[in-house]
């Protein structure tokens, strides 16, 4: 443990008081240590209480700052307190705190503070402009912006003008620890009223509030925590962003629920993460730190990583691909977006054998659906299975019929396609202030059991064999594939349907092909038509006939042996880039709007 302790800094109380930017004074934070501590007995703070207090739960990659569960669970029970007594008299139960905070220990210990005062965090990102952030703040009335130093000038600008609320501005004083034993006393709940509301990307509409209670983020996490057996021996490595589910729940709540190590690196830089990655195996051992075994991350990060990784010295290439080797790295996991099958496998040589585990999942549910911790479980193009808790069905987008299981196919054998519905305790309770949202994305059953959220995403059912391997109940059965948005990846052409992701996965086997988009476009002929946009590779600018760019007739000559020919874009675009969010999404409909108008 010592030696585990040597390659820490001091702890952060001593760091503190050298700092002029410490505000608390030492008189008031002895005498806060000498009171009896509290926290609510929520499902989180039970799990943190039981580690072991000294086990290091936060590191700080790049400076090496370690904090312990002892530490973390003193931090929050102190922050809890401030936070209320900042509310100036008001009860912060069920009241919206917002958020602008690093990632890193303080974001963890704002998030817990938040919820140990029952009340819902609102987690913002910094990279969003002014206006963006004060529509949150706006539409979900909250109490209080709270900030840290680093971000108190954001927070001001937000704070500044345009505001139909007024929150209060809390600029939060420097986290301060120096305690590795556990003196916090967890006490009987008076409300219920805490938990998280996320803020959906807003592709059709203004963003909407989803809102997580308590319940609902404790019941995704022990979801997560069983199908992917996450222990205190992980150690994971955070690169995300901290107000999307995949990065709270996931890569934050779910290892500390476990009692695992969360390392944060932020923003994320591919030389930082291969050099933090390949430390454990590179020949100067002194300044080595303890292998990662979880890695969480969204398709176009292990684009980044592959398209980098020749440029690495000999000695790094050869650390990394260490890294992730299967006897080193438990499991590396993608999602958020359609992982392309290229990558995929490109990953697997890079890794020596080791298999991306892809799954599927939204704000509103958390994850939903897995492929099993084996490798044979791990199928190309699928995510699996319903995980543990979630109830999942198919609906038929043609009839409104439920697929039932061995109803796969139709009477002249094609497949059938159905809407994902799920329910369960991992469903978010509703969009916040917008019961008309919330009415129309849930739909009753007959059985009585509860509503069925409607995914609006399109997937198939298909019997695979020799799958089942992970030795995991939920994992067995007929494996599910997504096939795109209901509203924007099925297209239907010439009265066929077509799945737009299964076109842009061989698009981009093409050495043509740096990144693609397929859409459809409205026709006469056709009711809709296959379009592409392509973003070509270095290869691709000189592909075409004569060496000029490679066009549309080389694309569709490219496809003839992979696709059925209506399947085939009949148009294409070529663009510099194919702008993405924080989580690698394309938003289709605004591309379509940018680069063929109103449709």
């Amino acid at each position: 443990m010592w030696a585990r302790r040597a390659a820490c800094a001091l702890p952060f109380a001593h760091r503190s008081l050298l700092s002029s930017s410490n505000i608390l004074t030492i008189a008031p934070l002895i005498s806060f240590r000498r009171m009896a501590s509290t926290l609510p007995r929520l499902p989180i703070f039970e799990a943190v209480k039981k580690h072991d207090p000294n086990s290091t739960a936060v590191v700080h990659s790049l400076s090496g700052r370690c904090f312990t569960y002892g530490e973390l669970m003193n931090d929050v029970a102190a922050a809890r307190d401030r936070l209320v007594k900042k509310a100036n008299g008001r009860s912060t139960q069920g009241e919206r705190i917002a958020f602008l905070v690093e990632n890193g220990y303080d974001y963890v210990v704002t998030l817990l503070s938040i919820l140990g005062s029952h009340a819902i965090a609102v987690p913002l990102s910094p990279t969003f402009p002014a206006h963006e952030l004060r529509y949150i703040l706006d539409q979900s009335e909250s109490l209080m912006l709270l900030s840290s130093k680093k971000f108190q000038d954001k927070a001001d600008e937000v704070l500044k003008e345009g505001l139909e609320t007024q929150p209060i501005n809390y600029k939060s004083e420097k986290i301060m620890t120096g305690k590795k034993d556990d003196t916090v006393r967890l006490e009987d709940l008076k409300s219920q009223q805490g938990g998280m509301m996320l803020y959906t990307s807003g592709t059709t509409s203004r963003p909407k509030g989803v809102l997580l209670p308590e319940s609902v983020l404790t019941a995704q996490s022990l979801s997560l925590l069983k199908a992917w057996s996450y222990t205190p021996s992980d150690r994971l490595l955070h690169v995300l962003p901290l107000h999307h589910i995949h990065g709270t729940v996931n890569a934050l709540l779910t290892p500390l629920f476990a009692g695992s190590t969360i390392e944060f690196i932020f923003p994320f830089n591919t030389q930082a993460v291969w050099e933090r990655l390949a430390s454990p195996y590179l020949p100067d051992s002194s300044k080595s730190k303890e292998k990662i075994t979880f890695f969480t991350v969204v398709p176009t990060i292990y684009s980044r990583l592959l398209q980098s990784h020749t440029s690495l010295s000999p000695e790094l290439q050869a650390a990394t691909k260490k890294a992730f080797a299967p006897e080193n790295m438990r499991v590396n996991i993608s999602g958020s977006a359609a992982l392309p099958t290229p990558v995929k496998a490109a990953w697997k040589v890079l890794s020596d054998g080791n298999v991306l585990l892809e799954r599927y999942g939204m704000t509103e549910v958390g994850m939903a659906l897995s492929c099993g911790l084996a490798f044979e479980d791990r199928v190309d193009v699928s995510v699996g299975w319903p995980l543990p808790s979630v109830e999942a069905r198919l609906v038929d987008t043609e009839t409104n019929q439920v697929i039932k299981e061995g109803e796969e196919l139709d009477a002249e054998g094609r497949e059938r396609h159905g809407e994902i519905q799920l329910r369960g305790p991992t469903v978010f309770k509703e969009y916040w202030r917008n019961p008309e949202a919330t009415a129309s994305e849930f739909t009753d059953d007959a059985d009585g059991k509860g509503r069925w959220f409607k995914t609006g995403d399109v997937a198939v059912r298909r019997v695979v064999e020799g799958v089942g391997k992970s030795g995991q109940e939920w994992a067995k059965g007929p494996m599910w594939f997504i096939l795109g948005r209901k509203s924007a990846d099925i297209i239907k052409t010439g009265g066929e349907k077509v799945s737009a992701l299964e076109i842009e996965r061989e698009m981009l086997s093409l050495p043509q092909v740096e990144e693609c988009a397929v859409v459809g476009l409205q026709s006469e002929a056709w009711g809709q038509k296959v379009a592409a946009v392509v973003m070509l590779s270095e290869a691709g600018k000189t592909a075409g006939k004569g060496g000029k760019a490679w066009g549309p007739m080389d694309m569709r000559r490219a496809l003839k042996e992979q696709l059925a020919n209506y399947k085939i874009p009949q148009e294409m675009k070529v663009v510099e880039s194919i702008p993405r969010n924080a989580m690698g999404k394309i938003n289709k409909k605004l591309l379509m709007k940018e680069l063929w108008g109103d449709q």
